[in-house]
């Protein structure tokens, strides 16, 4: 039940890096992000991330059951720093108001779980909390960069605590949950229909041994780096999945899931990101490609997916900064250029074969 509570309603930006003010409201089940390079996709998961790893994670690292503003304004600074590694917080601000303070707020199902938080173009390390939320509810959020974690899996959790490295934390994050041991009881059967789908295309199961990650398939192990680049981010849900991280609650961030893709894994990576949103977990994607969009806009017109609530959000930028149209479709959040080349391109194509 903590996790649907948990889940998140709307996260509104003040001055934050690209945006001057908009609200993303949000579905319980698909969230995509669409918009140009430069356009804020990313930001918007990052900055949604935060909050939600924070909201997670802070009953245990603050050992109290009550947030406080102190613990808050502490962790979330912290935590903003390495996600998006500034020179200071005040580098988020948006260049084109530095002057006006930065606000972030995110609202979760549980209203008693509201956080916001606001800093200035003069903040190196600091924030200010208000509202603090009244609990600490929720699964640790999940978040998947466009580039695939299982290569540098070995001793990175170990190396990037120890030493200054130049990676964004939320790939530290991810490995810690990649190295969980896998789940048991009453999941396994949920777990193994997920799992299904993905281990027939890997053509075996992803493991862990010796701290490292291997394909374990019926003519031995192939180690990780030697498979294909697409297979591995399709071993890393995979792996996510088989420890419970990506089952029945909590958040998945995933930016550009299409990256090193064929459009063959594409359509698989479309069917998983529905089953886990009717498992129960909220997603969120970045995306501009129009073949990922197509085919989940296939998929949610299916009866097996027609339970599922999503939203998208158009991304377009203008001389004031970055504007969002939001709808419940595709259709609803305006032209983005880097769809319209792709359809341009197919249409011009089209024209040379009938020359």
């Amino acid at each position: 039940m903590s996790g649907i509570y948990s889940m998140l309603n709307s996260l509104s930006l003040k001055n934050f890096t690209v945006f001057s003010k908009t609200t993303f409201q949000f579905a319980p089940g698909l969230n995509v992000v669409i918009g140009e390079n430069g356009a804020g996709k990313t930001h918007v998961l990052k900055a949604a991330y935060t909050v939600a790893y924070v909201s997670a994670w802070g009953k245990r690292d603050s050992g109290t059951d009550t947030p406080s503003k102190g613990y808050l304004e502490k962790s979330l600074a912290k935590k903003l720093r390495g996600v998006f590694r500034p020179d200071s917080l005040g580098c988020l601000i948006s260049r084109q108001s530095s002057r006006v303070p930065c606000k972030v707020l995110v609202k979760f199902k549980k209203r008693a779980m509201r956080l916001g938080f606001s800093f200035n173009s003069a903040s190196k390390t600091e924030v200010a909390v208000d509202p603090v939320p009244r609990s600490w509810e929720g699964e640790p959020p999940v978040y998947i960069p466009t580039r695939e974690l299982l290569t540098i899996f070995p001793n990175f959790v170990s190396l990037y605590d120890t030493t200054e490295l130049p990676f964004e934390e939320m790939w530290r994050d991810t490995c810690l949950l990649l190295g969980a041991p896998l789940a048991r009881g009453d999941r396994l059967k949920e777990i193994e229909r997920l799992l299904g789908p993905l281990e027939e295309l890997l053509g075996g199961k992803v493991e862990l041994a010796d701290g490292r990650f291997y394909l374990k398939h019926s003519s031995g192990k192939l180690e990780a780096p030697l498979m294909a680049e697409g297979l591995r981010k399709i071993a890393m849900i995979a792996r996510l999945i088989a420890t419970g991280a990506l089952l029945g609650s909590g958040t998945l961030f995933w930016d550009e899931p299409e990256a090193n893709l064929n459009p063959k894994v594409i359509k698989l990576v479309a069917r998983t990101i529905l089953h886990l949103c009717r498992s129960g977990v909220q997603v969120f994607i970045a995306s501009h490609s129009l073949f990922l969009l197509r085919e989940l806009d296939i998929l949610l017109k299916d009866k097996e997916f027609k339970d599922i609530t999503s939203r998208f959000f158009g991304l377009h930028v203008t001389e004031s900064g970055v504007s969002v149209q939001q709808g419940d479709s595709v259709d609803e959040i305006g032209q983005i250029d880097a769809l319209q080349e792709e359809l341009s391109q197919s249409d011009r194509y089209l024209d040379t074969e009938a020359e």
